[in-house]
């Protein structure tokens, strides 16, 4: 492709987003960004940019290895985009899935007694370590 691909395309191509949909909406929000420029879906990408997906709770990082429009299989990904994310970000991915357990969800109300004994003695044998 001589000129560019539409970053909407791209992201989607390349397993980043499930649909196209999905990585315009992300484009629009602000989630994308190409260097420190958000960026609008339209935006066409090159091969050697960096592109920063803002996806909770971190920020992931992709250089531009080659350009498509047609979604692949996984194991093509690699030919075309590599994660170059930051080892803090994943760091904080890997911390979050620890802890993820105790996330509650909105509206279940309070632990009850049990809960509260279970979670205490968690944290107390995580602080022993």
């Amino acid at each position: 492709m001589a000129g560019g691909v539409r970053i909407d395309k791209w992201l989607w191509a390349v397993r980043i987003f499930k649909t196209r949909s999905q990585a315009t909406e992300a484009c629009r929000k602000g989630q994308v960004s190409v260097g420190d420029q958000q960026v609008k879906p339209s935006r066409e990408i090159h091969k050697g940019e960096t592109v920063k997906v803002r996806k909770s709770p971190i920020t992931r990082w992709f250089k531009v290895l080659d350009l498509t429009e047609k979604r692949m299989g996984a194991k093509l990904v690699f030919d075309f985009a590599k994660d170059v994310t930051p080892q803090e970000e994943l760091d904080l991915l890997e911390m979050q899935k620890h802890m993820r357990w105790s996330v509650r969800d909105r509206g279940t109300g309070r632990p009850t007694k049990k809960d509260r004994r279970d979670l205490d003695e968690f944290f107390d044998w995580w602080d022993e370590e």
